[in-house]
């Protein structure tokens, strides 16, 4: 009976070791906007291919430093276009991989349900002390948020009342925490399966700042990885997608 139980569990690790030996690690850049959806596709990606993603998230601007510096990623998930080509230009990343996988939509945020209207005409009142912004340096979305004040004409109005945040994270965060009462956050932060989560949004009209066209590249620390590869493949699958339509990114 024992020896029958020892050939038992030999036959199951024989039948498990292919899987193991082919299971990897991708090491993964993503801009703050997309770190939580790409959590969830890591999740998928790791149940139908039994890799697993190792993310570090943060300002595209900030990532894009972080790689030329020699940070080991192999795989950049970007909040915008510009910056996969500088990394190609670089020589940093693959120029034939690099493809859009995401258009993200921009948001005025008030974490209290009755503080922004359907037309964002919060922002032409004194009803706030603070508005928090990404650094327009670093992270697309705090440009798009320039951008939109700019048309509104806003600029000189809410110039003492702008927190700056490093990142889109950041910026939620000065909202979630009563630190500014409204901030321009991405759609995917605040919404879910088309419903806005908690707070008060307005979503800002696509013609009021420049397309926020996401890109994801193969980082040369990336190319002798195969999972690496795998991974942008899924990015665009229909799994994938459904993810990403999902948190209100558009195609």
């Amino acid at each position: 009976m024992l020896s029958l139980r020892k050939n038992q569990i030999t036959v199951a690790l024989l039948l498990l070791t292919p899987y193991l030996s082919f299971a990897d690690e991708v090491k993964v850049a993503v801009a703050a906007n997309f770190a939580q959806p790409l959590e969830e596709i890591g999740q998928s990606f790791q149940k139908d291919t039994g890799h697993t993603l190792l993310i570090s998230s943060g300002a595209t601007g900030k990532l894009f430093t972080q790689i030329q510096n020699g940070a080991p990623f192999e795989v950049m998930v970007s909040a915008d276009s510009k910056t996969p080509k500088k990394l190609v230009k670089a020589e940093l990343a693959l120029a034939d991989t690099q493809f859009t996988y995401a258009k993200g939509k921009l948001v005025l945020w008030s974490a209290d349900a009755n503080t922004v209207d359907s037309k964002g005409e919060v922002l032409k009142t004194d009803k706030y002390a603070h508005l928090a912004v990404g650094n327009p340096k670093t992270a697309p979305y705090g440009t798009a948020a320039y951008e939109v004040l700019e048309k509104l004409g806003l600029m000189a109005t809410v110039s003492t009342k702008l927190v700056q945040g490093e990142n889109i994270t950041q910026v939620k965060q000065f909202v979630d925490t009563g630190n500014a009462e409204l901030g321009f956050v991405a759609t995917s932060q605040v919404y879910k399966d088309g419903k806005l989560v908690k707070g008060s949004a307005w979503e800002v009209p696509l013609d009021m700042y420049s397309p926020l066209t996401q890109d994801a590249v193969l980082l040369k620390k990336g190319e002798d990885n195969p999972a690496a590869v795998e991974l942008l493949n899924y990015l665009k699958g229909d799994k994938a997608k459904a993810i990403i339509h999902s948190y209100g990114y558009i195609d």
